[in-house]
């Protein structure tokens, strides 16, 4: 009887979640679980916890989605395992992905390896359906509990697993991090170098690595000289490397390095963090009032959001008496509401009058930041601008140069050139500035949007808003418009603008010469291939391997092997070798066009350096030139000899 009862009260339970209300839309749906994460959040914190969840658990909203951002936010890992075992008494929740993989982060972060440990066998076991782990999922759990050995044994597996093909660049930056933290500096530059001779392209967090790496040595001088070096290598700086950078000088009084920071990071459009506040405030402490005060009037604290709260109006109204409990006591305790911007965004993406009008009844306190994110997050770029100008009527907000030139970025990247115009108008008529990162980021979606006469105006009508522009600065702009006109097969406006530049005397330089001599050798113009050339030694520019092997590669890729071939010898005179990958591809080029005796001669050449001939060459055409890489590299390298 007891088992009939048993069996006929759980089944009772599930049908009542399985019948749940559907939501009226995403955003319904977002804002509900919204409110339960926070009492998820207040319930952890409260002093007694079990008693505090119990009423949570048989909530209508419930779902993996809250229980990942509860983990995500618990106050420390006890209450998160705690959690996770009063979960398993729940017969209508499971375990997603999502949660799963929180809850093994919040463990890994707070060093707990054998309960890792644990969690990763029951996923290999099968005991959570659906739930997989990646070899990178791995590497970053126990990059996180600091355990060398296994990241580099991972690494080893995953490698065996992608048949001869180099891993991707951030399980480099993985294994680069875990060694640099561990103290094995010496191992963590040869993982630099291998990254490169690999053939993979360090990207913004392999900078951030190293610089991390360099300032917890005592290096804040080589970490900034790199810092310095990024645009050339038009690296994408980060708001991290920036925070970091600040912090250091900080430290130190070094307060020009500070007030350089502060120039370049409007140069390149960044909204600073509020871990950046303190570095700031010390400045401003120091005498640079009005350097400070433009980034610490964003960063204090609205009064207008208030505090989240424990809700318990959506829990079932079926349940037992005995399972009601007082709102619990968190007297002291106060967080800001959660939000995720990357959620909310999703919910939006039906723009329609029911999601208008359920957003209005939010009272959402908008801020620049806020907007920024959420605009960020769109997929759709035409409900990324029906927010945009929905927002810009909202009570306490006005849009700042950071949201409208978040939007222009999005709008210029699918082409909306009318909409951007019409920006830039509202722009001039209200006298801001955009940041100088922003024009080039417009005119190189341009490029990908295929409108260049829309980059060429904004190049030759709008670059004004920026202000005064360093003549490194033109160059990197002029790179951009040339890229972006060569994506556009507008070859002789490529080489007027080229022409242009020359004249306004901006030297191209090595790795836009490369993009250049690539996408003219590919389309046979060898007149013009070999102008660049001229171009290149006029300049006072010696070229280089890589500039080399893009010839090579190039005449290959078009059937013009003799040529390849004669650039081959060109090297050769200058006791310089290609990279294994553009011999071989030049040695079966001349062989598919007869040509054997070339192919024999390349072969022969070859062999006295065949054990310390590269995999490949450093570089990338437009964006990195061997020299620069080569640069970085001995910077960090002779920091730990």
């Amino acid at each position: 009887m007891y088992i009939k009862n048993h069996i006929f009260h759980s089944l009772n339970h599930q049908i009542r979640f399985f019948s749940r209300t559907p939501y009226p839309n995403k955003l319904s749906q977002y804002l509900n679980r919204a409110k339960l994460i926070d009492s998820f959040r207040l319930a952890l914190r409260s002093n007694s916890p079990k008693d505090s969840i119990s009423p949570l658990l048989n909530n209508r909203y419930l779902d993996s989605f809250v229980i990942t951002h509860a983990l995500r936010s618990a106050p420390s890992v006890d209450s998160a395992i705690s959690l996770v075992e009063t979960l398993k008494g729940v017969p209508h929740f499971t375990h997603t992905q999502s949660s799963i993989h929180a809850f093994a982060t919040v463990l890994a972060r707070s060093k707990h390896k054998v309960e890792l440990d644990c969690l990763i066998s029951d996923i290999y076991d099968g005991r959570h359906m659906g739930v997989t782990i990646s070899f990178m999922n791995l590497m970053q759990w126990y990059d996180a509990v600091g355990d060398v050995d296994l990241v580099l044994n991972t690494w080893d597996e995953h490698r065996k697993s992608l048949d001869n093909k180099h891993a991707c660049t951030e399980s480099y930056n993985i294994v680069m991090r875990c060694l640099a933290r561990n103290g094995r500096d010496s191992e963590a530059v040869d993982m630099f170098s291998r990254l490169i001779d690999d053939g993979a392209i360090p990207n913004s967090r392999t900078y951030t690595v190293m610089i991390e790496h360099l300032i917890n040595s005592d290096k804040i001088d080589s970490a900034f000289e790199i810092f310095k070096i990024l645009p050339m290598m038009r690296v994408k700086r980060t708001l991290k490397q920036f925070s970091i950078l600040m912090e250091e000088f900080a430290g130190v009084n070094q307060f020009d390095n500070m007030k350089t920071l502060l120039i370049e990071m409007h140069d390149d459009g960044k909204f600073p963090g509020r871990d950046m506040r303190e570095s700031l405030q010390k400045l401003h402490e120091a005498g640079f009032i009005e350097e400070a005060n433009e980034f610490l009037s964003e960063m204090l604290p609205d009064e207008r959001i208030g505090n989240a709260s424990y809700d318990e109006e959506n829990t079932d109204e079926d349940q037992d008496d005995e399972n009601h409990s007082d709102v619990p006591d968190v007297e002291g305790v106060k967080l800001k509401p959660w939000l995720d911007p990357k959620a909310l965004a999703g919910a939006l993406n039906r723009w329609e009058p029911d999601i208008v009008s359920d957003l209005e009844n939010a009272n959402f306190v908008w801020t620049t930041r806020l907007v920024c994110k959420i605009l960020r997050n769109f997929k759709s770029p035409e409900t990324a601008w029906d927010f945009f100008c929905w927002v810009a009527y909202q009570p306490g907000y006005t849009h700042d140069i950071h949201a409208v030139e978040r939007m222009m970025a999005i709008l210029a990247r699918i082409g909306h050139v009318d909409l951007v115009d019409k920006l830039i108008s509202k722009m001039r008529r209200e006298g801001m500035k955009l940041p100088f990162s922003t024009i080039r980021l417009i005119i190189e979606f341009y490029g990908i949007s295929k409108k260049p006469d829309a980059a060429l105006k904004i190049f030759h009508e709008d670059k004004s808003l920026c202000g005064p522009i360093s003549k490194f600065n033109s160059m990197i702009l002029y790179s951009s418009l040339l890229r972006t006109l060569t994506k556009c097969g507008r070859n002789s406006d490529t080489l007027s603008i080229l022409e242009e530049m020359i004249l306004n005397s901006v030297n191209p330089d090595i790795q836009t010469f490369c993009g250049l001599i690539y996408h003219f050798a590919l389309h046979g113009d060898i007149k013009t291939v070999q102008q660049l050339f001229t171009m290149v030694r006029q300049s006072g520019t010696e070229p280089d391997a890589y500039m080399y092997k893009v010839l090579i590669q190039a005449f290959c890729k078009c059937e013009r092997a003799a040529l390849a071939y004669r650039v081959f010898e060109d090297m050769s005179n200058l006791n310089v070798g290609p990279d294994a990958v553009s011999k071989d591809l030049l040695v079966k080029s001349l062989y598919k066009e007869g040509k054997r005796k070339e192919a024999a001669n390349v072969e022969e050449r070859c062999q006295e350096i065949a054990n310390v001939l590269p995999l490949v060459l450093r570089g990338h055409i437009w964006t990195v030139s061997s020299r620069d890489l080569n640069r970085v590299y001995d910077i960090y390298a002779s920091s730990f000899k």
